[in-house]
């Protein structure tokens, strides 16, 4: 986007141009995307996911029960329980996670620790795919690169678990105001707890050369978006649908099938959100790395 002499590089677009900074944020989306497969990306980052959720949070539960205490994490992981529905038996599968998680031993948190680290790797190789960078050991450095999102871990679940202990008391209440209430906790616990992580894994894990005010907005803005789904995914195992019937009858591979393409939803979502952290850097003047030609 050309700029008026006046601007000068890293300060936002003037009032009057927004809509012409929308417009050149899309078309940088657009022009990242070309050439790439957008679904292949997701779906890879999904499967480094896959393989990294479960450890990740059963280190987030014992770490939040070593800071805590582990009744209190049992109560509130309870609650959290509670709140979701029953027909794919959320609850207990919630309520065994935290188990697991509080009663996790020494040597079981540094077996953890292998699984838990893939993220970082599939992050940084699905991101990088957008970047004119070339480096070696991508998978090491990903891997490497994660770990100090450990530390964060109880400090953004422990305030989860107290937001979704009050969304189980508004949920008792009952009502309009309510429901109201408990999706706009819901919504805003889960933004407040991914923005710091997603602009982590984006200018860190993922090595991305972003100025500090596009990494604010694009975590922002792809934190909403992961929220967002997020409580369409709740609402979803909320259904009375029959996920076993197109696969004979086995609940158990529905339902994990199900969970999977949600991942691979959220991911499509991180990826745009990549995209637009840095299309708006390079709009605001800022180090973004130049788009590698299309096939990489």
């Amino acid at each position: 986007m050309s700029r008026r002499p006046t601007d000068a590089p890293g300060t936002p677009p003037a009032r009057g141009s927004w809509r012409a900074a929308a417009t050149a944020v899309t078309a940088g989306v657009r022009s990242g995307l070309v050439g790439r497969d957008l679904a292949l990306l997701a779906a890879g980052l999904t499967f480094y996911a896959g393989i990294a959720v479960v450890p990740l949070l059963l280190l987030a539960f014992a770490l939040t029960a070593w800071l805590t205490s582990p009744e209190r994490v049992h109560e509130l992981g309870g609650r959290v329980a509670d709140l979701l529905p029953g027909e794919l038996g959320a609850p207990e599968a919630v309520a065994r996670l935290v188990d697991a998680g509080v009663g996790l031993s020494p040597l079981g948190a540094l077996l953890a620790l292998v699984p838990m680290t893939f993220y970082g790797e599939g992050l940084r190789r699905a991101l990088l795919r957008f970047s004119s960078r070339e480096e070696g050991l991508t998978g090491w450095r990903g891997r490497l690169a994660s770990l100090p999102l450990l530390l964060l871990a109880p400090v953004l679940l422990y305030p989860l678990l107290l937001a979704g202990a009050a969304m189980a008391d508004l949920a008792e209440r009952g009502g309009a105001a309510a429901t109201l209430g408990q999706l706009a906790v819901g919504f805003y616990s889960v933004l407040a707890a991914l923005t710091v992580p997603l602009a982590f894994g984006f200018r860190v894990v993922a090595g991305g050369r972003v100025g500090l005010q596009a990494l604010l907005v694009g975590a922002l803005f792809t934190a909403a978006c992961v929220s967002g789904f997020l409580q369409g995914f709740v609402l979803f195992l909320s259904l009375p649908l029959d996920l076993g019937a197109p696969f004979g009858g086995l609940d158990v591979i529905g339902g994990v099938v199900a969970v999977g393409l949600w991942l691979f939803v959220l991911h499509l979502v991180v990826v745009i959100g990549w995209l637009v952290t840095r299309a708006l850097d390079e709009v605001l003047g800022g180090p973004a790395a130049v788009p590698v030609a299309p096939g990489r």
